[in-house]
């Protein structure tokens, strides 16, 4: 190559030889360039053990304080981050494009919602553990009632957004009012209770666009990750934005299970950890000989964990280790499990939740590492916690069901 008036101009390689670099640095995005203009620290890992120990920097955007989150296995897939709002302050009303929701880490206060030129302003109150969504393109200020800072995590569908269109004054000045995704009426944002089959999996739903407090809601049972597994999708604003809240009982482990990238698992209540490790490692790679390739982050409340931060198929397997269950939320942005690309109306199972031998990706007990087991109950016993896997979880007959305790 050779400069040509400041460009780059190209020639045909010779023969034998290839086009191209052959090694190059993955190019930043769009969305990458965004959080770097915004001018706060941007978080990347495959995990944290708590967002309230991320560093803080003065957000002139939003009119507080904030630091992005991009874990590893999510680059381009979806947006996080943790936003700090002044003790009796406000942050700036904005509207975007893009699909968000908030997790209260810390704080209460109420946050008002409304479209160009309607003069009723939806307004609703929130306190630590509430979730809620803002629907697209609708103005929003979040306000902060206490004299003390409140501290709420953010997911976006930015990324989708930004790399797309490639333009932001697009993104936050986009004029069109989307009323199919936001309706005037008064009990829009009133929480909602009614359980529905999700339309793709069949799993637990409610369609809500305000839960006043994931950490202690009700949760149907679901069993498809451990015994006495709970869990259920709220289905916000229209969004597609996807995401669980699910709980394993004290002193039980989930089945590892393997998908790609995406997920993060957040920790709403309890301790735990998560090992996460490639696929191609195989069901055993402690006894193996692989134990390099596996990637351990210990969490508390509100600490994270990437479930795949490779891009292809991770393995992923979580445990609580306190006396409290352990109590998650799984946040994928738009990228649902179930809607995996492929022709309408194929066959598709649900294969993170049927064991290897059904055609799954999950693990059963009797199959797994004998590390996992081994180290579980000597993380249990150190922590005063009743371990409560029953010998009969480890048969390889075993079919789920609850002992009698």
């Amino acid at each position: 190559m050779h400069e040509v008036s400041g460009r780059s101009h190209w020639h045909e390689p010779t023969a034998g030889k290839r086009a191209g670099f052959g090694k190059f640095g993955r190019p930043k995005t769009p969305y990458d360039l965004f959080m770097e203009a915004e001018g706060i620290p941007v978080f990347r890992d495959i995990g944290v053990s708590k967002v309230q120990n991320l560093p803080l920097a003065p957000w002139a955007r939003t009119g507080g304080r904030g630091s992005f989150i991009q874990l590893y296995g999510t680059e381009g897939k979806w947006g996080c981050y943790v936003v700090e709002i002044p003790g009796a302050g406000a942050l700036k009303p904005e509207k975007h494009l893009y699909e968000e929701i908030f997790y209260v880490v810390e704080g209460r206060g109420s946050t008002e919602v409304w479209l160009e030129g309607d003069r009723k302003r939806h307004a609703f109150e929130w306190q630590a553990g509430s979730l809620f969504s803002i629907p697209v393109n609708a103005w929003h200020q979040i306000v902060n009632a206490s004299s003390s800072p409140a501290l709420l995590l953010g997911g976006t569908t930015a990324p989708n957004l930004m790399n797309l269109i490639n333009n932001t004054d697009a993104i936050f000045n986009c004029s069109y009012e989307f009323r199919d995704r936001f309706s005037g009426a008064d009990d829009f944002y009133k929480p909602k209770d009614d359980i529905e089959p999700d339309p793709v999996r069949g799993l637990a739903m409610r369609r809500t666009n305000f839960i006043p407090d994931i950490k202690n809601c009700d949760l149907p049972l679901d069993n498809r990750r451990s015994p006495g597994y709970r869990r259920i999708e709220p289905f916000m604003t229209g969004n597609t934005f996807y995401l669980w809240i699910a709980q394993h009982e004290n002193g039980r482990y989930s089945k590892a299970h393997a998908h790609t990238s995406a997920a993060v698992l957040i920790c709403l209540k309890g301790k735990g950890y998560t090992y996460t490790w490639p696929e191609h490692a195989g069901v055993n790679p402690w006894k193996d000989g692989k134990a390099e390739l596996i990637k351990r982050v210990d969490y508390e409340p509100v600490g994270m964990v990437s479930a795949a931060p490779g891009g292809a198929r991770w393995y992923h397997q979580h445990f609580g280790v306190s006396k409290d269950p352990l109590r998650l939320t799984a946040w994928f942005g738009p990228n649902s499990p179930g809607r995996e690309p492929g022709p309408p109306g194929e066959t598709h199972i649900d294969y993170t939740g049927m064991d290897i031998p059904e055609g799954g990706t999950a693990i059963p007990y009797w199959m797994e590492d004998p590390f996992i087991r081994a180290e579980y109950e000597t993380t249990l016993n150190r922590n005063g916690a009743q371990n409560r896997m029953a010998p009969e979880f480890y048969d390889r007959g075993y079919k789920g069901e609850l002992p009698k305790e």
